[in-house]
């Protein structure tokens, strides 16, 4: 009998955009991406790389595009999203609200990393107030949540 101590990893959709002046190429940063990923204990299941003049301000990708990851995030029942660079909170929110999961940025990852390799208690605390600081503007919106906890 074998038993299972460690969570399955989580399965992550991976997101990139190509834009016409990035230093980049898009493959090699989804590449790069997914180790990333691997590396803060998850697993590509997907991927899907659109070429954009610019991001879109409300969704990141065009609409079609964020409706078919939400079709692809069901069909490989992805649990989490992940894009391959910096989303503006209202962004992620709109992502998170069409595909139905957790989205998280390039940034959110490398965090995770650091978090999970940190030793040392000042390594731990560094950590965890970059991680605050990050998510401090992903607050807004938050309010009926949070509504019952000022003073």
């Amino acid at each position: 009998m074998t038993v299972q101590t460690a969570a399955p990893p989580e399965r992550a959709y991976l997101v990139g955009l190509e834009l016409p002046r990035s230093r980049f190429d898009g493959e090699d940063s989804l590449e790069e991406l997914a180790t990333l990923v691997a590396a803060a204990d998850a697993v590509a299941v997907g991927r899907m790389l659109q070429q954009r003049r610019s991001p879109d301000p409300n969704s990141w990708v065009g609409k079609g595009k964020a409706q078919e990851i939400a079709r692809e995030v069901a069909r490989l029942r992805a649990e989490l999203v992940v894009c391959d660079d910096e989303l503006k909170p209202a962004q992620q929110r709109s992502l998170e609200e069409l595909s139905g999961v957790r989205v998280v940025d390039r940034s959110a990852v490398i965090l995770d990393i650091f978090a999970r390799h940190a030793r040392s208690r000042e390594g731990r605390i560094q950590v965890e107030l970059a991680q605050l600081e990050y998510r401090l503007p992903r607050l807004t919106g938050k309010g009926k949540e949070l509504s019952r906890l000022g003073g």
